[in-house]
């Protein structure tokens, strides 16, 4: 059976959503119910959006994807938004009616959006017209833009395999952000033996990715789909300690590619950098979900909190 990306994120929000049906009504409570958002100016505008997604607010619509406190025009409820420092939700969130958590802090905390959230990010707009800029890439220079080699790893990343890896692997941290099916193995079989693969890099042509952080295991799944196609590509990963420095070492011709940024991440590097790089495929997502160990549903949120006129 065919699996989407939009599918797995709508699943997400329809599993959450009827674990609440059922749900004990309260009666609006006085004081407003507190819902944190990260304080980080990109990940605070996907919480709003979340948010507006959910029937609690209304934002100005000219703030596009990235909407701060001020742009909310209306709070549908009596709830309260509070930044917060992104690290922390997990930890605080016995002490708030909900937060909205990215999948980097959730699942370290034993959070999984299918089970636990309450409603997930999807990749596009409330409306269904526009991407989210918040899907990660593979980015090139723009002069490569069209290189058969790199076309290939791109290819090679929106595969089954690749993407029944993302799901097994990041325990839902990480979507696949392009549709994929499952393989003729188990999750199980899957990991173990994309985890243990070794290529051999005689013979074939390097292509060296910058990437950051730990969570790359991904690309071992798409140079065994590589080498499955006898691609003759062998992948190398530069793995760098800060998210300034990809971008710079592509444009300066010091790797072939990267992969470590979402599109709006991308654009504004572009805009302010003036760095000749663009995307040549999507990857992954990490969607931000809302979480709430008081409510089992966003109506029950609604019901505790009270509409406002």
């Amino acid at each position: 059976m065919k699996i989407s990306f939009k599918k797995i994120a709508l699943a997400f929000t329809a599993a959450a959503l009827l674990a609440g049906c059922g749900a004990s009504e309260e009666k609006p409570s006085q004081d407003p119910v507190q819902i944190a958002v990260p304080n980080d100016a990109t990940n605070q505008g996907r919480a709003i959006k979340l948010l507006e997604s959910a029937g609690l607010i209304e934002v100005d619509p000219a703030a596009g994807w990235v909407p701060e406190t001020k742009d909310i025009t209306k709070y549908l409820y009596n709830i309260e938004v509070v930044p917060q420092d992104a690290n922390t939700l997990p930890t605080t969130l016995d002490d708030l009616g909900a937060a909205t958590i990215n999948g980097t802090y959730a699942i370290p905390a034993n959070l999984l959006p299918s089970k636990d959230g309450l409603i997930t990010e999807n990749q596009s707009d409330a409306s269904g017209e526009s991407e989210n800029p918040f899907v990660n890439v593979i980015a090139a220079r723009t002069e490569d833009k069209d290189n058969p080699t790199y076309k290939k790893i791109a290819e090679a990343f929106h595969t089954d395999i690749v993407g029944q890896y993302i799901i097994a692997k990041y325990s839902e941290a990480f979507i696949p952000a392009f549709d994929y099916q499952n393989t003729d193995k188990s999750n199980e079989e899957l990991l173990d033996l994309i985890d243990n693969y070794e290529s051999d890099a005689a013979g074939k042509e390097k292509v060296v990715i910058g990437v950051c952080g730990a969570s790359n295991d991904h690309w071992k799944a798409v140079q065994y789909q590589l080498d499955q196609e006898n691609a003759g590509i062998y992948i190398e990963l530069q793995v760098y300690d800060q998210y300034t420095i990809p971008n710079d070492a592509l444009n300066n011709g010091e790797i072939d590619l990267n992969s470590f940024q979402h599109k709006a991440y991308l654009a504004n590097e572009v805009d302010t950098q003036g760095y000749k790089i663009e995307s040549i495929g999507d990857t992954l997502m990490a969607p931000l979900t809302l979480y709430s160990k008081k409510y089992d549903s966003v109506d029950a949120i609604k019901a505790a909190a009270g509409a406002l006129e």
